[in-house]
């Protein structure tokens, strides 16, 4: 990932509050047919390894999962993003030589993948995702609440896998690179969207995020 020192987010803890808090990821591989990709949601264990390790699943009728473990895969935690008009910037009355950009946040996480098909490993791995994507329903919903024989059979269509952290990438693209005047100019104009992910950029942006 092309990123500017002034973009660079190397602290392990707020790159794993990103991962943490993105609810679905990208993992690519590469073998000998080409690129594969799948979305998937994912768990972190962050005291696993010295990077933190990565669990999850793909159905098994998923060829991705035969050669997971292969080479090394890349997975993508996309944060929220922001497109930014020019018209948000001071510079533009000043001068005009301003044009549109993108700020956003993003993860990128290595590792080469371990495979596994043991059923408790199984339940235990979509147990917790699904706890975790529950908590915050009034009446959350558990693996337990459905027939054992139901999820044994389910359990029985998928492959987990683990992905140990070996470098992790950040990038916080909050227009770091641009004068107080210019950075503020956005802020305000993407706090006044009705988009809730231009709101949560321009949170982040007046919170002094982007401070390099």
């Amino acid at each position: 990932m092309y990123t500017p020192s002034y973009f660079k987010d190397e602290d392990i803890a707020s790159l794993h509050r990103q991962i943490d808090g993105t609810r679905l990821a990208t993992l690519v591989t590469f073998d000998e047919s080409g690129l594969l990709a799948s979305h998937v949601p994912l768990l972190l264990n962050p005291d696993e390894g010295p990077n933190g390790t990565l669990y999850g699943h793909l159905a098994k009728a998923n060829p991705q999962w035969k050669t997971l473990g292969a080479r090394e895969a890349l997975v993508i935690f996309q944060g929220p993003d922001a497109y930014i008009s020019p018209s948000f910037y001071a510079a533009k009355a000043e001068h005009g030589k301003v044009v549109p950009t993108w700020n956003y946040l993003a993860v990128h996480v290595y590792g080469r993948a371990q495979v596994f098909t043991d059923p408790q490993r199984l339940l235990r791995v979509v147990s917790d995702l699904t706890d975790k994507h529950e908590a915050r329903r009034p009446a959350p919903w558990a693996v337990s609440d459905a027939p054992d024989d139901y999820i044994q059979k389910m359990l029985n269509g998928i492959v987990g896998f683990a992905i140990p952290i070996e470098r992790l990438e950040g990038k916080r693209k909050l227009n770091q690179n641009r004068s107080a005047e210019d950075i503020t100019g956005v802020s305000k104009g993407l706090a006044a969207s009705q988009n809730p992910t231009d709101q949560e950029i321009a949170r982040l942006m007046s919170q002094g995020e982007t401070r390099v």
